[in-house]
């Protein structure tokens, strides 16, 4: 049976800093996160489900509307396991030229890239996620509401900003745009990224 448990971070909780504090690393990955797993192992317990992956549950369980709370949960820990990779203290810095050449080819530049990205985060209307995904070979930028990841439309996500509020607020109050670009300029982990392109 599979057991999920929360992922032990790249970095110190204080590593992302001022961009991201502490105290949201503390209440985000040690509360947010935390919470998903143990629903997600609740919900599975003693069914089919605990014997496939987490990507097996999640497109599982985005097609059945009464496993809803599976979804939810299996969805949010899967985010969350990117999320936290996709960071890296002092992130930014030079981008690998594959990945910006792939970048280039499919958004016409570096900067055409990040607005779109931006843009996604910032009009995703409540809760969700800003995302860099392959669909079928292209590079796309996508948003999704709430637990939904671009998984769930056969696509392959590379790069996640989580748009809850319990990502942000401690640290921005309401200023979800200064978020998205601090998280853009300052906090991605590049090589991560570009490791996700095969």
């Amino acid at each position: 049976m599979m057991i999920f448990e929360l992922p032990k971070l790249d970095y110190t909780k204080s590593a992302l800093a001022p961009i991201m504090s502490e105290e949201t690393l503390d209440l985000h990955h040690g509360k947010h996160h935390q919470t998903y797993i143990t629903n997600l192992n609740n919900f599975i317990k003693d069914t089919d489900m605990s014997k496939m992956t987490l990507e097996e549950i999640i497109i599982n369980s985005s097609k059945d509307k009464a496993k809803i709370g599976v979804f939810n949960n299996a969805s949010q820990h899967w985010n969350h396991l990117l999320f936290w990779k996709c960071m890296k203290p002092n992130g930014r810095g030079a981008m690998p030229s594959k990945l910006e050449k792939r970048i280039v080819s499919d958004f016409g530049s570096v900067e055409d890239f990040k607005k779109k990205f931006i843009q996604a985060g910032i009009t995703q209307f409540g809760s969700g996620w800003s995302w860099l995904s392959i669909d079928n070979g292209k590079l796309v930028v996508d948003k999704t509401p709430n637990a939904e990841n671009t998984l769930v439309h056969n696509m392959k996500p590379i790069l996640g900003c989580d748009l809850w509020e319990h990502s942000y607020y401690v640290d921005y109050k309401n200023r979800r745009p200064e978020y998205l670009e601090n998280f853009f300029e300052k906090l991605i982990n590049w090589e991560f990224v570009e490791s996700n392109l095969d």
